[in-house]
């Protein structure tokens, strides 16, 4: 129940001034003593509240919705403590429904979660309904558009439109999307499986999966990081027609940032995030290696065939042997995951032009070196919060090598003077759509073989 309390205070003036002072007086006295006996009442009731919360207590029920910087305290019932929902519809990144200790429904079909409460019908007939899509990006609206929507719905026990069980499960369930972006290698790890290990590692394995928008071959891809969260099969939940019912949920993904996990928030981190993976697809190096002057350091160079590739790549490989690395060129394989997880694993430094193939550095060890190639276009904001900052956050070195004009293949499609090469900036007023077309879609990259000598010879000194 929200309560508001207005006070207005009005002095007409036929009053006195000592009149007033005595209305005043009086008028505070009652404050304190109203406010004495609400709190005397309803003390059993109150728990610390969160800033900028909003906190509705029905029965025993509370529905709280948070941001991401919220600390969340149970109420004091003077009893044990019935059904909870936090709901966090107010992050940027993300939204979902934490639902514990409670009779939770779910209906795939309608696309429903019912969460069920002794609350009487009427309590509940406003604002009993919550919409949320179960995929962490939220700030993109042009994605989130695409994922599907599910209504998370407060509903009394003596409601005869409550649905009966028909698969009752004994452990709690996570909602999610694989749709949106997840087919992007970039995307399925920032936007899907690091939220997932953050929301779901809590359960030890003890959890159902409850996947919307599901793809055979994702899951597929995915399969040994999936079982290693989930000891159950995966439920298609749009193709089930009847109502799964558990204890407890969690409707969408909890997300931090891209590529991160923020202790602050949460009880694990990327170093608890990359030794899953480790354990996932049996990586053997926890830390890169030590240069003093016994063994090479191993050069992994991501190849493209696309867009934003190396035109120079065998002149690269061949100036990075002579300065004592042993060098690998490959493209990362869109299904055989863990193949490359080994590959990838076994190196020292890394390094690639901006793009999705970076994303392969959560298999690096520790102390390892990342080697980001920006193309023309000013992309440094994009490179930094996309690998730079994670980089450093999976304790990884990391260099940033910035191309010059000549380094560019644009130089070939557009005059000297030309917006492109003189001023990214005001393309990039044209929005997203004309930066991807023009920097990202149509850019490769003709390495300075001196500018990148002196850059891997900085990878071998952070190696020693």
């Amino acid at each position: 129940m929200e309560t508001k309390m207005m006070y207005e205070t009005i002095f007409a003036r036929s009053f006195s001034r000592y009149e007033q002072k005595k209305l005043g007086y009086g008028a505070f006295a009652g404050c304190l003593i109203i406010g004495f006996t609400i709190f005397t009442v309803f003390k059993p009731y109150l728990g610390p509240l969160p800033v900028l919360n909003l906190r509705l207590s029905i029965e025993g029920f509370k529905m709280l919705m948070v941001e991401e910087t919220a600390v969340v305290q149970p109420l004091e019932m003077g009893r044990r403590e019935r059904e909870s929902c936090v709901c966090n519809i107010l992050d940027g990144r993300s939204e979902f429904c934490e639902i514990s200790n409670g009779d939770v429904r779910v209906h795939g079909n309608s696309s429903t979660t019912f969460i069920v409460s002794s609350a009487p019908m009427e309590v509940l007939a406003e604002n009993s309904s919550w919409s949320i899509r179960p995929y962490a990006r939220k700030g993109d609206a042009s994605v989130m558009k695409r994922v599907k929507k599910f209504t998370v719905k407060l509903i009394s026990d003596r409601d005869h439109r409550l649905p009966h069980c028909t698969q009752n499960h004994s452990v709690p369930a996570v909602l999610f999307s694989v749709g949106g972006y997840a087919g992007n290698h970039f995307h399925a790890f920032s936007d899907v499986l690091i939220p997932l290990f953050l929301t779901s590692r809590q359960f030890n394995g003890e959890v159902q999966f409850l996947v919307t928008q599901k793809e055979l071959w994702w899951i597929e891809k995915f399969r040994k990081l999936l079982r290693g969260l989930s000891r159950y099969p995966i439920i298609d939940i749009d193709r089930e027609e009847g109502i799964h019912c558990f204890s407890g949920a969690i409707v969408g993904l909890k997300s931090h940032k891209e590529l991160q996990i923020d202790p602050s928030l949460s009880p694990y981190s990327m170093k608890d995030f990359r030794q899953f993976l480790r354990s996932s697809y049996s990586l053997k190096r926890t830390t890169a290696i030590k240069i003093t002057g016994v063994g090479k350091p191993r050069l992994l160079i991501i190849a493209r065939k696309k867009s934003r590739s190396f035109t120079n790549e065998g002149e690269i490989a061949k100036m990075a042997r002579s300065l004592g690395y042993e060098v690998i060129v490959s493209e990362p394989n869109g299904t055989e995951i863990a193949r490359f997880a080994q590959l990838v694993n076994s190196c020292d430094v890394l390094m690639g032009v901006h793009g999705a193939g970076l994303t392969n550095m959560v298999f690096l060890p520790e102390n390892a070196v990342l080697i980001q190639v920006v193309p023309l276009g000013g992309l440094e904001w994009m490179a930094r919060n996309d690998f730079g900052e994670p980089a450093m956050d999976m304790k990884l070195r990391y260099i940033e090598y910035k191309i010059k004009e000549e380094e560019s293949s644009l130089i070939e499609e557009y005059p000297h003077e030309h917006p492109v090469l003189r001023d990214p900036y005001s393309i990039s007023k044209m929005g997203w759509h004309e930066i991807r077309s023009v920097y990202l879609d149509k850019q490769n990259v003709k390495l300075d073989l001196n500018r990148s000598r002196d850059t891997l010879l900085q990878a071998i000194q952070l190696l020693q």
